[in-house]
């Protein structure tokens, strides 16, 4: 994928949307950081910024904006947000998304037991997003299973990524972010198994608290 396509991260203030824009903006790649005031996106632009010029990046290329104007700028939309606001921001960019792809990170988690799973009805957030956006998006389900503390600190991660939507062009321009992120990312199916890879996300939470870590999942038994 061409690195001048503007990539939003909408919730890009929180822990994994910024970790997310660091990894692309660290790869060369345009970054617009969106969030519900343009002035606290704003605020984490110029964090963002001032994190990786210390860590020697050069040529960074970030902007901020509120969360539909950011969707509406770019090329491909990222969202992060939490999932008490999903849909909500789901229904404010709806419009301005059409023709693009939407990576969805969301994680339908229902607080206080988030190490256990709690699928909502509709399957997952994933398939949450499609129904919401309709067929002109192309709603592609990554990085649940990725644990922000490792994207934030810049370092070489030894973490898969299940790539999940119903359309394998925009999983193919996916993974190409994924391996941007310095991930492995793999086709992992229709946007209805993002509800197996989202029901995992409590399961680690589980293994985190269990063990005192920050697990991830990887793959074996394959040649790549």
């Amino acid at each position: 994928m061409s690195e001048s396509k503007l990539i939003a991260v909408l919730g890009g203030t929180g822990n994994l949307g910024g970790g997310l824009a660091g990894r692309w903006l660290q790869a060369g790649y345009r970054v617009v950081i969106g969030s519900r005031t343009a002035e606290k996106a704003q605020q984490a632009a110029t964090e963002l910024s001032a994190m990786l010029n210390a860590r020697g990046v050069d040529n960074i290329n970030v902007g901020a904006a509120d969360n539909r104007a950011a969707a509406a700028s770019a090329d491909i939309v990222v969202l992060t947000v939490p999932f008490a606001h999903h849909a909500s921001t789901l229904n404010d960019v709806r419009d301005v998304v059409q023709g693009k792809i939407l990576i969805d990170v969301t994680v339908p988690l229902v607080p206080p037991k988030v190490a256990r799973v709690q699928l909502p009805e509709e399957g997952s957030a994933g398939q949450i997003a499609q129904k919401i956006l309709g067929e002109g998006v192309s709603v592609v389900s990554a990085f649940q299973n990725v644990a922000a503390v490792h994207l934030q600190d810049g370092s070489d991660l030894e973490c898969d990524v299940l790539v999940c939507g119903d359309s394998k062009e925009a999983r193919a321009v996916v993974i190409e972010l994924v391996e941007a992120a310095g991930l492995r990312g793999f086709h992992a199916g229709s946007i209805a198994n993002a509800a197996a890879v989202e029901a995992m996300t409590s399961l680690l939470i589980f293994i985190n608290k269990q063990y005192k870590c920050h697990s991830g999942i990887k793959l074996t038994g394959l040649d790549v």
